[in-house]
């Protein structure tokens, strides 16, 4: 049987409007489905939809002061913050986002025969927003939400690695004290939004499931892949993860207008690959985080999805 990847998503996505010049902006939605819809994947992806997320979902991640917040933006424009501005129907994307997220893992814990994973292809992203508050254009971290929903299935030990250029403070925010779900960040530094320092680490019972790599400005593609590859390794030797949530940030890419980092198309292929490779199998979902040059996450995404479909993955035991 061939292998298969189902992606979730929605048009709704492309509602949600950040306003000219926004770097976040619908167009992100259109370029990458289009561009995967143009690969060579013949009939192995499934395109799926999902319900929006329920307040139940949102409050396992997110405080109901921060829920409340979200949704009282329905139907008005206004910002969350400096950099997260938002239209009459984001509240709308920012629950079908959590929602597609949420599907995505529920499908992957299934593990339908010939299932190689699930990528939930959504905006706005979500790695910045806390338990407390939306940031960074994110409303609701989708990552932590799909990781409870996960545990909740079963898959007790949760692995987060999250490549996009900017460290995803909210994930760590929300887990760093939890010693189920390891936390795994490469981003650059100085940037936004300023954490992801090595020495945060997480703490109390949450003590060392936390492992940041502040990597400068141009620091080498082939030196990334080398840092991530033994740093997986280390990682599913000690932690021993039984699922994983990829917080799949394509702004990494040396093109990126927002990063400053060197990786190139194929290399989002390559760390999927290293993750497969490590985790068991079916059990590693992707969601999608941030990602700016038109030019480059159409392909990259491709890549990505590519390492599913063709990658060998190993039976962890």
């Amino acid at each position: 049987m061939s292998t298969r990847l189902s992606i979730f998503t929605d048009p709704v996505f492309c509602l949600h409007d950040p306003g000219p010049g926004h770097p976040e902006c619908p167009a992100r939605w259109h370029t990458i489905r289009e561009a995967l819809e143009r690969a060579d994947f013949g009939s192995r992806i499934d395109w799926k939809s999902a319900p929006a997320a329920s307040e139940e979902a949102i409050l396992s991640c997110h405080s109901a002061r921060h829920l409340r917040c979200v949704q009282e933006t329905a139907g008005k424009r206004g910002r969350l913050d400096e950099d997260t501005p938002y239209s009459p129907e984001s509240a709308r994307a920012a629950h079908l986002a959590a929602g597609c997220a949420l599907a995505a893992a529920e499908a992957c814990v299934s593990g339908a025969p010939g299932l190689a994973g699930t990528f939930a292809l959504v905006r706005p992203p979500g790695h910045h927003a806390t338990r407390e508050k939306a940031m960074g254009f994110c409303f609701f971290n989708n990552a932590a939400i799909a990781a409870r929903r996960a545990q909740a299935m079963g898959m007790n030990k949760v692995l987060i690695v999250d490549w996009d250029v900017h460290h995803g403070n909210g994930t760590q925010d929300i887990f760093y004290e939890d010693p189920t779900v390891f936390y795994y960040s490469l981003h650059l530094h100085p940037h936004y939004p300023g954490t992801g320092l090595t020495h945060e680490q997480g703490e109390g019972a949450g003590a060392g499931t936390t492992l940041n790599r502040p990597l400068p400005f141009g620091f080498p593609a082939s030196r990334y892949r080398e840092l991530f590859e033994q740093d997986l390794d280390a990682i599913t030797k000690s932690f021993r993860p039984d699922f994983a949530v990829l917080s799949c940030g394509l702004d990494s890419h040396r093109l990126d207008p927002l990063g400053g980092l060197e990786l190139e198309v194929e290399d989002f292929g390559c760390l999927t690959g290293v993750v497969l490779e490590r985790l068991p199998r079916g059990k590693v979902m992707s969601v999608l985080e941030g990602g700016y040059n038109l030019d480059v996450i159409g392909p990259s995404a491709a890549s990505h999805i590519g390492a599913f479909l063709e990658a060998p993955r190993a039976v962890v035991g």
